[in-house]
C-alpha cells in the first residue's frame, strides 16, 4: 500500500464511499462532505492529491480549489475537478480557480486510477 493521501471532497456519500472503494486498497483516503471541509483538510494533512466536486453546499468546489491553490501550504497540491457535465466553461473556470486537471462523471476505475497514478507519481 502506498502512503500517499487522497483526499476525496464530494458532497454524495454515495460517490465518496465508491472512490474511497476504488482506490482505499492502495491509498489512504481521506473524505470531505463539502468545500469547507476540504479546505480544511488539505491544512491538515496535506494529501497528495485532491479530487474535487465542483458542486457542493457551503463552498463549491471552484471557491475550494481556490482557498486551497492560494494557500502557501497547500498551493502545490494538485486539484482535480470531478464534474457531471464535460462541458468548456468547467474546464475554463477550473483551470481559472488553479486546478491542475478534471475528470468527468461518471467515471470508469481505470480512468479514475490513471488520473490518480498520473498526479501522485508527480508529486512523489
Amino acid at each position: 500500500m502506498s502512503h500517499a493521501r487522497i483526499l476525496v471532497a464530494d458532497d454524495e456519500p454515495d460517490i465518496r464511499l465508491m472512490v474511497t472503494r476504488m482506490l482505499g486498497k492502495d491509498y489512504l483516503v481521506l473524505e470531505a462532505a463539502n468545500g469547507n471541509q476540504a479546505v480544511s483538510l488539505a491544512r491538515l494533512h496535506k494529501p497528495d492529491l485532491v479530487l474535487m466536486d465542483i458542486m457542493m453546499p457551503e463552498k463549491d468546489g471552484y471557491s475550494a480549489c481556490a482557498a486551497i491553490k492560494s494557500d502557501p501550504d497547500t498551493k502545490c497540491i494538485p486539484v482535480i475537478m470531478v464534474t457531471g457535465i464535460d462541458h468548456q466553461l468547467n474546464i475554463k473556470l477550473s483551470e481559472e480557480m488553479g486546478a491542475d486537471g478534471y475528470i468527468t462523471k461518471p467515471f470508469s476505475l481505470d480512468e479514475l486510477l490513471n488520473v490518480v497514478t498520473r498526479y501522485v507519481q508527480s508529486t512523489g
